[in-house]
């Protein structure tokens, strides 16, 4: 089925639209993840890292592919396949952009997309960040910013609640 998405854009559209929001004087945002099966932990988190960007800027996500979900999750992962996980996001208003990324981390994009604030959910630290993707950050000299995100909202948990009640 083919969805279609304005805000899906290749790497180097995405660049584009950095260097234009650059010269506007407008904040650009990005955040990264699989984003599996959408939920309100999901979606408030993300309405939380495109308050960063102010009313001039933006925010993007670099979406994991699903070969890269693969490696990071395992063979049975992702549920939605990337074009439905993207369509997903598409459909939020505080998501602006959308990148696929499909090496299973994205510092090449950090590089090359080079953004003011990079988020990430609060149980992460910048001890625990990938570190090609701090030193890409810090060679940009991006802000890392991390969000508290909604505790008792995971898609594991989710996909395991699935599970369970298949079988009840």
């Amino acid at each position: 089925m083919n969805l279609p998405n304005a805000k899906l854009m290749t790497l180097r559209q995405a660049v584009l639209a950095r260097r234009k929001l650059r010269r506007a004087r407008g904040t650009f945002v990005l955040t990264n993840g699989v984003f599996d099966l959408l939920h309100p932990g999901h979606t408030a988190y993300l309405a939380q890292a495109r308050r960063l960007a102010g009313r001039r800027g933006r925010l993007f996500v670099a979406l994991n592919s699903d070969r890269s979900v693969k490696q990071l999750k395992g063979p049975r992962r992702p549920i939605l396949d990337q074009k439905s996980r993207a369509y997903n996001l598409a459909q939020l208003q505080s998501v602006d952009g959308i990148v696929i990324f499909t090496r299973r981390r994205l510092a090449r994009e950090i590089q090359a997309l080079r953004p003011d604030i990079y988020v990430k959910a609060g149980d992460y630290t910048l001890a625990t960040l990938d570190p090609e993707e701090r030193a890409a950050l810090e060679r940009a000299g991006t802000r890392i910013r991390f969000l508290p995100f909604l505790p008792g909202f995971s898609t594991t948990a989710l996909i395991a609640k699935l599970q369970a009640a298949d079988g009840a």
